[in-house]
């Protein structure tokens, strides 16, 4: 990895291991359900005491996301939420936080209808650190990967629970920045309970050199993310949890800083790349 690339994020995981905690990354969809509301709940959650922030670009066809977060989309693009004003919020978020890690989790689709140089590009003008692309498989992506290291994005991928170990060698050998384990198969969506022990998965991924395991999809609860850090993750990403408590005008501080707490109560197995 480039010294640029993934800086914020080593910087991060780096700082979080010293002082014996775990991240916590909460995920919002740009613009639900409006722009300035959709900027005003980013901001809570950073101040709340989220670590980075992983956002959604509205897209019309999500098919690695569950109802929840589908529907946030849906509202996005109701309120006339273009690439555009999605970048705006992005160049905000990175004036005011400027070491705060942003990353994006999108669909290939978004990243190729130009073309990947000119969304790289945009995203780094913008102050991105990261890009996961949902549906693009490792095996697959060297062109996509090789436009975002060309201008300094690091690229994620997912490490599922059924992969094999090529697999996990091409994920731990591409994946900059952190890596997305998910905690189960299917969709996005919030869990009562983790429905599966990671440990293994994420040791042998720690073993490989793979940059710091982030256990998502299902996370909702304080007990969800100590088991999470049992297990050994770096952290935990939440998302459907996030969205419902926003779209329902819940206390969304509260679910971010009970979250982010657990992650100091029983952090252990942090390390980084």
């Amino acid at each position: 990895m480039s010294e640029r690339r993934g800086r914020r994020y080593a910087d991060l995981f780096g700082r979080l291991a010293r002082e014996g905690e775990g991240a916590f990354i909460p995920f919002a969809m740009i613009g639900d359900p409006n722009p300035g509301q959709s900027g005003e709940r980013i901001r809570a959650m950073v101040t709340a005491g989220a670590d980075a922030l992983e956002l959604g670009l509205p897209f019309s066809d999500p098919i690695a996301d569950g109802p929840v977060i589908q529907a946030a989309a849906t509202r996005a693009l109701a309120a006339g939420v273009r690439r555009n004003d999605c970048w705006a919020i992005i160049r905000e978020l990175r004036a005011e936080y400027p070491e705060l890690p942003i990353g994006l989790l999108v669909y290939c689709n978004l990243v190729c209808h130009q073309t990947p140089d000119s969304f790289y590009r945009t995203a780094r003008e913008a102050g991105v650190d990261s890009v996961l692309i949902a549906d693009l498989p490792v095996a697959e992506s060297e062109p996509i990967v090789r436009s975002a290291r060309n201008h300094g994005i690091a690229p994620v991928f997912i490490a599922p629970p059924n992969a094999g170990e090529a697999q996990l060698k091409a994920i731990a050998a591409t994946s900059e920045g952190y890596t997305y384990v998910t905690s189960r198969e299917g969709v996005t969506g919030a869990d009562d309970r983790l429905r599966r022990d990671q440990s293994a998965l994420i040791h042998r991924l720690r073993a490989l050199g793979a940059p710091p395991p982030m256990l998502g999809f299902g996370i909702s609860n304080p007990a969800q993310v100590q088991t999470a850090m049992r297990m050994g993750a770096a952290g935990v990403i939440a998302g459907s949890a996030v969205v419902t408590r926003a779209a329902e005008g819940g206390d969304l501080r509260s679910l971010i800083h009970e979250l982010k707490n657990a992650t100091r109560r029983t952090a252990t197995g942090m390390g980084n790349r």
